[in-house]
């Protein structure tokens, strides 16, 4: 297939068209809501785009001249890996490619609400998978051995996916999941490491969304989690903490000050605040520190009418990172005493907050 450098694209939320994106001169990014979506629909960046008629223009370098919500799309980690494999294959230079042409390639199976038309990656509603094949296959592109397997497939399954680790994204009887595979450098056990994390999570009573470890011949099994951006077969707008303050997650510069802020900001459930201390105490107490702001998003609820936080996600300890990507009360190596002063600051009372460490630190002990 040949592929098409595209200038305009129409953005798209379940079938209904949100807006469109073109690229205007000096090589800027324009994006204009649909006046239709203007009168009936939400705001997919509450904080830089508010819905009205107006044509909005990214002045900040940091997505190329995308605004944070559509960067959300666009594969990440492995998944970029995976598209940058695929295009070579076919004689073409990634880095060359615009923005607006990469969002072309974001398939059926793309992060979030959102898609774009035209799509120049071919839709699989049902591929076979073998979990253990799969994982094979993804050793092979990591190492750079990918002659002999099908990229275009490989690609179907995991190419919208974010992070370091392989992924792929299937479809369960009605259920979509995403099933996380080792990268080179992981312990071989990675998988049941994140199964614990995410066990001890629910234990201490933080939204943890569906997850199973998945059976394997070669290996102790493969970590799966239930996807929180579908529901009944359609999309759900999600984006992340990152894109919403339109900052990248590769920098560590967020507090979970600014998250508990964008909640109080956006979230039509307050008790998300609770939620996100909850969390934020569980990263602290148990050595998760890849806690960067990607990690954290939104979702925007259809019936409430607003946005939610999500749940949690990409929970692992990580013995070997020295700091918190996310500083806690400005301290990227927090104390208890920390995790109480923010509490402090959202007005939430000590003995909650206290109740809420020592439930916690009761928890990971006893396992």
């Amino acid at each position: 297939m040949e592929i098409q450098n595209v200038k305009k694209l129409v953005v798209k939320y379940n079938g209904t068209i949100v807006g469109y994106l073109a690229e205007l001169e000096d090589n800027k990014i324009g994006f204009q809501y649909d006046d239709e979506w203007v009168k009936t629909g939400f705001s997919i960046s509450p904080f830089s785009l508010p819905l009205s008629n107006k044509v909005y223009i990214n002045e900040k370098l940091t997505f190329n001249g995308l605004y944070g919500v559509f960067q959300d799309s666009l594969p990440d980690g492995w998944g970029e890996l995976l598209l940058n494999r695929m295009l070579s294959k076919k004689g073409i230079n990634p880095n060359k490619i615009s923005p607006l042409t990469k969002l072309t390639f974001v398939s059926g199976n793309g992060l979030g609400g959102l898609s774009y038309e035209p799509c120049q990656t071919q839709e699989e509603s049902e591929i076979d998978f073998d979990l253990d094949e799969i994982a094979k296959e993804a050793q092979q592109v990591l190492k750079d051995e990918s002659i002999d397997i099908d990229l275009d497939k490989i690609y179907n399954l995991g190419g919208s996916s974010g992070g370091a680790r392989p992924k792929a994204h299937i479809k369960i009887d009605k259920d979509y999941w995403i099933v996380k595979f080792p990268c080179i450098i992981d312990p071989k056990n990675i998988e049941e490491q994140e199964y614990k994390a995410n066990t001890l999570a629910k234990e201490c009573g933080i939204n943890v969304n569906e997850f199973r470890l998945f059976k394997s011949k070669i290996c102790s099994g493969y970590f799966g989690a239930k996807r929180f951006d579908r529901k009944d077969d359609k999309r759900v707008h999600m984006i992340s903490l990152s894109s919403l303050l339109e900052t990248t997650h590769r920098i560590p510069n967020l507090d979970y000050m600014h998250l508990f802020q964008v909640i109080q900001n956006i979230c039509v459930d307050k008790n998300d605040i609770i939620e996100a201390y909850k969390r934020m105490c569980f990263n602290v107490l148990y050595g998760n520190k890849d806690d960067h702001g990607k990690n954290f998003s939104f979702l925007y609820d259809e019936d409430k009418k607003g946005y939610i936080l999500s749940p949690s996600y990409d929970l692992t300890k990580t013995p070997n990172k020295l700091e918190h990507e996310m500083t806690v009360n400005g301290n990227a190596n927090p104390t208890k005493e920390d995790l109480l002063n923010v509490g402090k600051q959202l007005k939430l009372s000590n003995k909650l907050c206290n109740e809420i460490v020592d439930e916690i630190l009761d928890v990971i002990n006893y396992n």
